[in-house]
């Protein structure tokens, strides 16, 4: 059975991470675990320092740094299943029944390949020191890597009540389009649709086939056409509009995509002020 799969490290974003992952879970009717990979990078691993220790205290300095090494793998596994054991509290508080929670050693990437058919909507925390540790440092590589949908969240949590979906007309976005039609999760949010161009022909029917599709669906639907250089369309238009969840496409063949790839992806989820979801 696919599940919403939360992934926590303890740092100041979990908590939002934690309701943004409860939030998606009652709305797509999904189960919910809670998961925490203690990486490789993140907890000691076996190393000979017997070269840089004099000979006559080798033996029991060595001693005590393996010692030292076994405590901090412990207390690490300890702190993780506590984190886990809070979330899992947390959820439950906020009515979902029976979260489950996984902890594992590894690397994260690697972990959620492995886990990638079970996951109906992966959820990741935004950090707010640029990306530069824990999951916010691995982040990009996830989006890149998993092929399912992928929330990453703010620092703190706000129940969203008005959607945008970044359209350009690729087959990325029209599937992502026929996603948000059929999906649970922002079932009777108003949804606005932001195409970034010239007012050609061609865009117009575009658009107007997304907004078609989605009042088809019931959706509440605005959309636009702007002209203009994307990252600043995009922003300019979040902020007049009062939106409080941006979702694009991960990767298409468009100018989207170029907006995405590479250093921008990460520039993306860096500077929203709001979650991001990624559709694949």
């Amino acid at each position: 059975m696919t599940q919403v799969i939360a992934c926590i490290d303890g740092t100041e974003v979990s908590p939002a991470v934690c309701d943004y992952a409860v939030w998606a879970s009652l709305r797509l009717d999904a189960p919910l675990e809670f998961l925490h990979v203690l990486d490789k990078s993140e907890y000691p691993t076996e190393s000979n320092l017997s070269g840089n220790i004099g000979l006559g205290s080798r033996e029991a300095l060595l001693d005590e740094l393996a010692a030292l090494d076994e405590r901090r793998g412990k207390l690490a596994l300890e702190q993780g299943k506590l984190m886990l054991e809070a979330a899992r509290q947390r959820a439950i508080e906020q009515g979902i029944d029976n979260p489950t929670r996984w902890q594992r050693h590894g690397d994260l990437v690697e972990t959620l390949t492995e886990l990638e058919t079970d996951i109906r909507l992966l959820v990741l925390g935004k950090h707010e020191d640029h990306l530069s540790r824990h999951i916010g440092s691995r982040l990009e590589n996830v989006v890149r890597t998993l092929h399912r949908p992928i929330l990453i969240t703010t620092a703190a949590f706000k129940e969203p009540q008005r959607v945008m979906l970044a359209f350009d007309g690729s087959a990325t976005t029209r599937k992502g389009v026929e996603m948000i039609a059929t999906s649970l999760l922002l079932r009777n949010l108003p949804c606005h649709l932001v195409m970034v161009g010239t007012a050609s022909d061609e865009n117009r029917a575009q658009l107007d086939w997304a907004q078609a599709t989605l009042e088809r669906a019931g959706f509440e639907t605005t959309a636009s056409l702007v002209d203009g250089e994307v990252e600043r369309v995009l922003c300019d238009y979040r902020a007049e509009h009062g939106i409080d969840l941006l979702i694009m496409g991960a990767y298409g063949h468009s100018v989207i995509r170029r907006f995405l790839v590479g250093s921008t992806t990460t520039n993306v989820i860096r500077n929203a002020s709001v979650p991001v979801l990624l559709l694949r």
